[in-house]
Formats: C-alpha cells, structure tokens, sequence
C-alpha cells in the first residue's frame, strides 16, 4: 500500500515558517497585502476566494476582496486592476478564474504589474520561470506540487517525470520547473495530452507521474508501474447518491486501485490542493520582499 502525501500537513509546515517571516515584516512596520478579484457568482470561484481570504487573515496578511458583477466590462475590470497595480499596500493581485466569458482573461493578466502576479502567469513571468530566473513567480500548483515531493524526499534529480496535461496554469510550468538546473529540478520530463500516442506507455515508464487533465479517475493501475511515486492535480465531481451532497470528489487518478501499486500518492482532496493555496500566501510574501 503507497504511502499517503498529506498535503494539508505539509501545507501546515510552509505556514509555520510564513507566519514567522511575515510577524517579522509587521515588525518593522510592513504587512503583505493580498487582492483578490471575483467576477460573477460561480460558486466554486466563490469558496476558493473564501479560503484564500481566511488564510490570508489567520496569517496576518492584509486581504482585500473585491466582488464585481457578472455584468462588469473588460474596461471597468482594468480599471480596477490598475488601481491595485498603483497601490503601495498591496503586493500580491489575483484574479479569479475562470473570468465570465466575455472577459479577455490573457488580456486581463498582461495588464498586471508583474512585480504583483502572486499567480505566476504574466508573459515576464513565464519568461523568468523559462529562463531559470529565481526573481520571478511560479503559478501556484506547479510549486506546490515540487515542494510535495522535495518535503516527502522524493528524488527528483535523474527521475523520469510524466505530467498529463499541458495547461498553462499546471502541466507546461510544471515542466519547466522540474527540469530547472537546481537542487530540486534536474528532472526528466515528458508532459503527454489527450493527442499523444501510446498514453499507457509512456506513464508506466515515469518514476514520478503528476495528472493534471480534469477527467475523473483517468489514471488506471495498469497505466502506473510498481513503486511509482502518483501526484494527482484533478478535482472533479461524480454523481454519488449516497452523498447528501448528491456528488462525491475524486481526482484524475482512480486511486484505491493506484494506491496499491504506488510507493507514493497523494489523495483528493488533502494532497495538492492545500499546498496550492499554502504556496499563494509564500508568493505573496516573495512579492512583499521583494519590494522593499
């Protein structure tokens, strides 16, 4: 049986370590300042913002929401993005995706300062993290999934990596940073998509296999070999009557019959999605830093 990956421990201990650094800034008279843009009435959208608000306020970070209409116009929507971009007490922007359909979301996230992306996905930041460039910022899930496996001392140096995905948000960031010449890169990585040939293949041949493709349950037994280490990104919702919620959520990866093969998993939910939100707040703070 694999050994289970407790996210929600792990994502404890980076905080133990924020809340010192950050009661040091507010010290010396600093407090890292996190905004946080909800456009529309997605309930999902609406619960992410929630935690990220309590965990910025049980971490003493200063928090701002702002909840704008369905209705709001990509005009308005800039306007208030360049107004965050001027503010001197916030250090860290994020807008909520997924935006309403007729928001230009690339074009909403090119007109944030960069110095302000906390989510890593301004073209200058994706231009660092391609480079190698520690200065920049890394999108949130990729550099929880690294620190994962750094915490659970999983070799990542040599390892053969196989992410399914390619999503700008995980799967091609993911990459990039496993493959970085540094102590917790060096990396072989092969991303595989819904078009790659001989998909079972390719994952039974990975050392450590990271799904992120949003279909429920996707990762079979026979697709993982013995001992693999299996992270799993996917959340997603099945019908389940037995529920008084009327669904259940499960991730990419069938787990119970993957987790007898593994040497390694991580559950849904408690395993990445604690750690992506863990690795928001230590961005936030790398912003405020990097202010000063």
């Amino acid at each position: 049986m694999a050994r289970l990956i407790d996210g929600r421990a792990i994502a404890e201990k980076v905080y133990v370590d924020l809340r010192r650094e950050i009661a040091e800034l507010k010290a010396k008279g600093v407090t890292p300042g996190l905004a946080v843009i909800l456009i529309g009435d997605n309930p999902a959208s609406r619960a992410y913002v929630r935690s990220k608000d309590k965990m910025c306020r049980e971490l003493g970070l200063h928090s701002v929401k702002l909840e704008l209409p369905t209705s709001t116009t990509r005009t308005e929507l800039l306007g208030r993005v360049k107004e965050l971009n001027r503010d001197s007490g916030i250090h860290g922007i994020l807008v909520q995706s997924p935006p309403p359909e007729h928001i230009d979301e690339a074009a909403i996230v090119r007109a944030l300062d960069p110095h302000k992306d906390v989510d890593g996905f301004h073209p200058e930041n994706v231009a660092k993290l391609v480079l190698d460039d520690p200065s920049g910022f890394v999108p949130c899930t990729p550099l929880g999934v690294q620190r994962l496996l750094t915490e659970t001392k999983v070799e990542i140096g040599g390892a053969h990596v196989v992410v399914l995905g390619r999503s700008m948000i995980v799967g091609k960031p993911l990459a990039l940073l496993l493959m970085q010449k540094n102590q917790n890169g060096n990396a072989t990585v092969t991303v595989v998509h819904s078009r790659s040939r001989d998909l079972a293949k390719i994952i039974r041949s990975a050392d450590i296999v990271v799904a992120a493709i949003g279909r429920a349950e996707f990762v079979k037994a026979d697709h993982v070999r013995e001992g693999a280490v299996v992270i799993d990104v996917g959340i997603n919702r099945v019908e389940d009557s037995g529920s008084a919620r009327g669904y259940r959520l499960v991730g990419d990866v069938a787990f119970d019959e993957v987790s007898k093969k593994a040497s390694a998993i991580t559950p849904v939910p408690g395993g990445v999605g604690p750690m992506t939100i863990a690795m928001l707040m230590a961005n936030t703070l790398k912003a405020c830093r990097q202010s000063l």
